[in-house]
C-alpha cells in the first residue's frame, strides 16, 4: 500500500467503500499466494482469502471502529489477520485429523500471483526455458515446504511480501531480533536444501 493512500478500513468506517474495494482487487492474488505458500491447497487458500476480506469488512460493519484503530500500514495489519486465520485453520484441522499440514505448499497448483509467478516470462516462446523455469519454481516450493512454519512465514512476509522486520515483528507478535534470527536460519536452510539438489 502506498504511503499516500488512505487506510481502507478507516475510509470504510467513514462511509467510503472505494479504498477497501481497491485493496481487495489489488491484493487478492497476494493473499491467495500467501496461503498457498504456507501449505493450503488451492480451494482452501481461496476460502481463507475470502474469509480474510470478509473479516476485515465485518470489522467496520459490526464493530463500527470500536476495536480497530489505524496504527500504521494497513497491509501489515491485513497480514496479521491472515496469519491468525491460518493458525486458527491449522488448529481446527489438527483437531479433526490429528496432523498438521497436507504436503508441499501449492504442489501442482498455480502460485496465485506470488513472487514465483510474477517472474518475467521470456521463456514463453522457448519451451526449454519454460521447462527450466518451472523446474526452478518446483525446487523452490519443495525447499520452502521443508522449512518449519515459523521460518516459512518470516521468509514469506520478509522476502516475498517485502515487509520490513519491524512490521513482521508486529504481525507475528515477536521481537525484531527473533524475526532476524528466523530469517537468517530460513535463508541458510533454503541455501543448503537448494545446493543439495543441484
Amino acid at each position: 500500500m502506498l504511503k499516500d493512500e488512505c487506510d481502507p478500513l478507516a475510509a470504510l468506517l467513514a462511509g467510503d467503500p472505494q479504498p477497501f474495494e481497491d485493496f481487495v482487487r489489488r491484493e487478492l492474488r497476494t493473499f491467495l499466494g500467501f496461503f498457498i505458500r504456507l501449505g493450503a491447497g488451492r480451494g482452501e487458500a481461496e476460502d481463507l482469502t475470502q474469509e480474510l476480506f470478509l473479516k476485515l469488512y465485518q470489522q467496520s460493519l459490526y464493530q463500527q471502529g470500536q476495536t480497530y484503530r489505524p496504527q500504521g500500514r494497513f497491509r501489515a495489519y491485513a497480514f496479521r489477520v491472515a496469519r491468525n486465520l491460518w493458525v486458527d485453520r491449522r488448529r481446527r484441522t489438527a483437531l479433526r485429523r490429528d496432523t498438521v499440514g497436507e504436503g508441499l505448499p501449492g504442489a501442482g497448483e498455480d502460485s496465485a500471483g506470488g513472487v514465483l509467478a510474477r517472474t518475467p516470462d521470456p521463456a514463453a516462446s522457448d519451451p526449454a526455458l519454460e521447462l527450466d523455469r518451472r523446474e526452478e519454481v518446483a525446487r523452490l516450493r519443495a525447499a520452502l515446504a521443508e522449512l518449519g512454519e515459523h521460518h516459512r512465514i518470516v521468509f514469506e512476509l520478509g522476502v516475498i511480501q517485502g515487509l520490513p522486520y519491524q512490521e513482521i515483528a508486529g504481525v507475528l507478535g515477536i521481537p525484531v531480533g527473533t524475526v532476524k534470527s528466523r530469517m537468517f536460519h530460513a535463508v541458510r536452510r533454503l541455501q543448503m536444501l537448494l545446493e543439495v539438489e543441484e
